[in-house]
């Protein structure tokens, strides 16, 4: 197997929204750029991400912007809120940021700021993440996830060479959500309707006839499904876990603060769960 990418060092960048745009009834785009962009690079990773930082409310804080000095002299209930979003485009020699917001009306805190962002209004965030790239010496692909995950999806399909063998699986609310994406790579659109989010998709995969040979999968989206087929190809398919890139962007029930406070002890959990249970196939 390849070498995982390296992860760059994260750090504070302030930039300014150039543009939006309505992708779809759900999702939101907004390219951000500017001076403060300089020396920022998302380039090694398809599953790069970043950490926006919204005020708290009422709150001023001192300029420039250092996130590490306002933890350190503000109380915590006056530190700016994290949400976490991966980098669907970066383009180095304009230097301009896109990030893609799933949004459900007034619902939460970063889908309705996207939607009422406008440009030369200044963002911060901390970033870039990542540790997933398509490993090219993989005989085939599965890539797998909800409308949390499809940035990342479709950047890893757009960074795959012409003719390379993958499947791949975005279930979303309805037809209404599917996006164009430069691949030859042909996307299942699996429409969720009115059934839990993630059933569709696990059972999509697990209908899938796994090509012979090594696979490299990525597997995001929602816990409960990501549990579900993690059990699938780590128990099941007896997948190694170094070709696996999987685990939950979100959960329901919890906003993104509560999900990652819990999310180490879910995933250990979960983990040995699943190595104490047999392979089934």
């Amino acid at each position: 197997m390849a070498e995982r990418p390296v992860r760059r060092q994260r750090r504070t960048h302030s930039a300014r929204v150039v543009r939006t745009e309505r992708l779809t009834p759900g999702m939101q785009r907004v390219v951000l750029g500017g001076d403060g962009l300089t020396g920022f690079a998302a380039d090694t990773c398809t599953d790069h991400y970043v950490k926006v930082l919204f005020p708290a409310a009422g709150v001023t804080y001192p300029e420039p912007f250092d996130v590490e000095r306002i933890r350190a002299e503000f109380p915590r209930e006056q530190w700016p809120v994290t949400r976490t979003y991966t980098v669907r485009h970066w383009d180095p020699e304009l230097r301009e940021l896109t990030l893609d917001f799933v949004v459900h009306g007034d619902e939460g805190l970063a889908g309705p700021w996207a939607l009422r962002a406008r440009p030369g209004e200044t963002v911060h965030f901390v970033g870039p993440g990542g540790a997933y790239a398509p490993d090219p010496e993989a005989d085939w692909h599965l890539l797998a996830g909800d409308e949390s995950a499809l940035p990342a999806i479709a950047r890893a399909l757009e960074a795959l060479p012409r003719g390379a063998r993958a499947h791949a699986f975005v279930e979303i609310a309805g037809p209404q959500e599917e996006q164009k994406i430069d691949s030859d790579v042909e996307v299942v659109w699996l429409h969720r309707g009115n059934r839990p989010v993630g059933e569709a998709l696990v059972e999509a995969v697990r209908g899938l006839e796994f090509p012979a040979g090594r696979v490299h999968a990525f597997v995001h989206g929602e816990a409960h499904f990501v549990k579900e087929l993690r059990r699938l190809l780590r128990v099941d398919r007896g997948i190694a876990r170094e070709d696996l890139s999987i685990s939950g962007y979100w959960r329901r029930g919890h906003n993104e603060d509560g999900w990652q406070a819990s999310k180490p002890e879910w995933n250990a959990r979960i983990e040995a769960e699943q190595e104490r249970t047999p392979a089934t196939a």
